[in-house]
């Protein structure tokens, strides 16, 4: 007698799932980070550029002030583009660092949880930074006079400010600092996390908040740039 063996799999039409330690070697949510930190010096750089209510020649002259802002429209619309872009890569990058922290910090750890939290709430604030440009640019690059003076000095503020609020940044930072305490990150990260990110912390808790965006944007690059060019030990465990 022959005896004939077969095998079938319990469900034959479900795809096998990667396995976790193909996941883990992704790097494309640390280069989005890269880029996100890349977009926020745009976003520095194009909202210093709308400076006409920093102009002491401008002071309590209000209609120069909006003709002046006329001229900056261009800017706007690089301010704008660049800012919302750079929002939506930091989310990517808060759920890379999500899972990263999560694979390697002992089960439970509320950490991974405030990392993310931290980078998305700063992704929240920048999209709303950039909520009134279509109510301002768009009228200032094609309705003359159409903005109220008064108006017109609010918005130029209001871009000078929220976009540059990444005190919430910093909380991630603090998060990478303990997080290498517990051996979870290479170490040098860690004292990035404690300095800049506690720095960032520092200056959104102080009246010179909108500095926390030059300090969360250096946070930010640096950590993206270790975690796509470094980190090879996690990588290769």
């Amino acid at each position: 007698m022959t005896t004939i063996t077969t095998t079938n799999p319990v469900r034959s039409d479900v795809a096998v799932e990667p396995t976790p330690g193909r996941l883990r070697q992704s790097r494309l949510w640390a280069v989005a980070g890269v880029a996100a930190a890349l977009a926020g010096m745009g976003t520095i750089v194009t909202s210093s550029a709308v400076d006409a209510v920093y102009d002491p020649t401008l002071v309590n002259q209000p209609v120069e002030l909006a003709a002046r802002l006329e001229e900056l429209a261009p800017w706007m619309f690089a301010f704008h583009s660049i800012t919302v872009v750079g929002a939506l890569l930091m989310v990517v990058f808060a759920a890379g660092l999500f899972r990263r922290l999560t694979a390697s910090l002992p089960s439970g750890s509320a950490l991974p949880l405030v990392a993310f939290a931290g980078l998305v709430g700063t992704s929240v604030v920048s999209i709303l930074g950039s909520g009134l440009d279509t109510e301002f640019m768009m009228t200032f690059a094609f309705a003359d006079g159409a903005v109220a003076p008064s108006s017109a000095a609010m918005y130029n503020h209001w871009i000078g400010t929220i976009p540059w609020l990444w005190t919430l940044a910093g909380l991630t930072g603090v998060s990478v600092f303990l997080a290498a305490r517990a051996r979870a990150v290479p170490r040098w990260l860690g004292t990035v996390g404690l300095v800049l990110g506690g720095l960032t912390l520092l200056l959104g808790i102080s009246p010179l908040e909108y500095l926390s965006g030059a300090a969360g944007v250096l946070w930010l690059l640096v950590t993206a740039v270790g975690f796509t060019a470094g980190d090879r030990a996690f990588r290769n465990a």
